[in-house]
């Protein structure tokens, strides 16, 4: 389909929350799919990046995860039920600031359920960065972004800078 421009930092859309997907979309997103694989190869052949991609991120203000790391995933309606007590700081990125890496604390493990493209609903348990994906990805539903979860006014670099950060 297209590559869609990416909305980015600063952009009021992308505090909006999402709404969910119905039943009666699905042939209707096969296209937005596409778009969100196309848009997301595109910033990774460029930054060397990207994971996952929001619907929201593409102003399509529907609770829908493109996701692809060994095979493509696509998430409907996701949402996160169990989350572990344990903590993980890391340094987030994210395709609506590339430039912009945002120091956060997420949780190390989560359970996460969706309907996927046959309106079958799914289980996945994740740990680490699958599941700090899938927690930021999740924000972008409920229209929020790392930046307002940076530990603290420190937790800003620069990607180019990244070799400096512990």
């Amino acid at each position: 389909m297209a590559v869609r421009q990416v909305l980015f930092l600063g952009n009021p859309r992308l505090y909006e929350t999402s709404v969910p997907v119905e039943k009666e979309e699905l042939d209707a997103l096969r296209g937005v799919v596409q778009d969100l694989h196309d848009t997301l190869m595109e910033f990774r052949s460029k930054y060397g990046a990207g994971r996952a991609v929001a619907a929201p991120q593409i102003e399509v203000m529907k609770r829908l995860i493109y996701m692809h790391i060994d095979s493509p995933v696509v998430l409907i309606n996701p949402r996160i039920d169990q989350k572990s007590p344990e903590m993980i700081q890391l340094w987030d990125d994210c395709m609506s600031f590339p430039d912009l890496l945002v120091k956060v604390q997420r949780h190390k493990a989560c359970r996460i359920q969706y309907k996927d493209m046959e309106w079958k609903e799914q289980t996945r348990m994740l740990e680490g960065d699958l599941s700090e994906l899938l927690q930021h990805e999740c924000d972008h539903l409920d229209g929020v972004l790392a930046v307002s979860r940076a530990l603290d006014k420190y937790s800003f670099a620069l990607r180019n800078q990244r070799h400096y950060l512990a």
